[in-house]
């Protein structure tokens, strides 16, 4: 890519008031190629820039899903990092999400066999830092810490009710809250748009410390604050009794590897 197009594409990413992740650019002079990362609101777009054998170049975008990141290098190909296929639904998870970091992912079942949704969970690397080193008993405690920012991220496998799917987490959460801040419950449901959930839905749980911001299905996006609220919230994915063992035993050995 010449010195002027790549000058211009960084500028265009700045002034697009969108996060810069990264510039890969590869050999030299009119034989150079390059792709601008940007990301923004958990939406991932990919910015190339090609080189032809006349020496002509063109300047395209093409849009990912969310968040969705995936590396593939060939010749001089530069792609993102791989998402992560939950291994019992197929379902992906990409591996930045929200400005946080894959640690790993389970799968919600139901009667023992009905595989109801895949979850995920992203955490900020710099918070788990310290902690990492400490062993999973320490990263399990932290993990029962709001103050640990992280992106509980929901994906549905199969299609469901919206009522089923607030209902089965206001009971899981219920018990955890033991009578306080209740009225929660009641704005979680309010938070979710009428109709049912079908498969490939996904909904995104951002907790950061007393405050949950939640994405619907829809995309809406609304908020809840009570320490309450949050920390039975973190309880239900990761305590002892969490709704999905296989996904907690992948977080707190996703959480070594941040």
């Amino acid at each position: 890519m010449s010195h002027h197009l790549l000058t211009a594409a960084r500028r265009s990413v700045r002034n697009s008031s969108r996060r810069f992740v990264s510039v890969s650019p590869h050999g030299t002079g009119a034989g150079r190629n390059a792709a601008l990362i940007i990301a923004s609101a958990g939406v991932c777009a990919t910015v190339v820039a090609l080189s032809s054998p006349n020496g002509a170049f063109s300047l395209g975008t093409s849009s990912t899903t969310k968040c969705d990141f995936s590396r593939k290098q060939s010749g001089s190909e530069v792609g993102m990092l791989a998402p992560t296929k939950e291994p019992s639904t197929g379902i992906l998870f990409p591996r930045l999400c929200n400005g946080m970091t894959f640690v790993g992912c389970g799968v919600r079942v139901k009667f023992g066999f009905v595989k109801v949704y895949a979850v995920g969970t992203y955490m900020d690397p710099i918070a788990m830092s310290a902690i990492k080193k400490e062993g999973p008993e320490e990263i399990n405690k932290a993990l029962l810490d709001p103050m640990y920012p992280r992106v509980i991220r929901i994906v549905m496998n199969r299609s469901l009710s919206i009522d089923k799917y607030t209902t089965a987490i206001v009971e899981a959460l219920e018990p955890r809250m033991k009578g306080e801040d209740l009225e929660k419950l009641e704005e979680f449901k309010k938070l979710n748009p009428p109709g049912d959930l079908v498969e490939g839905a996904e909904m995104e749980m951002t907790i950061r410390g007393d405050t949950m911001l939640y994405k619907n299905s829809a995309g809406g996006v609304g908020a809840i604050t009570s320490a309450v609220f949050c920390r039975s919230l973190c309880d239900v994915y990761y305590g002892a009794d969490a709704v999905s063992p296989a996904h907690k035993g992948e977080v707190v050995k996703g959480v070594q590897t941040l």
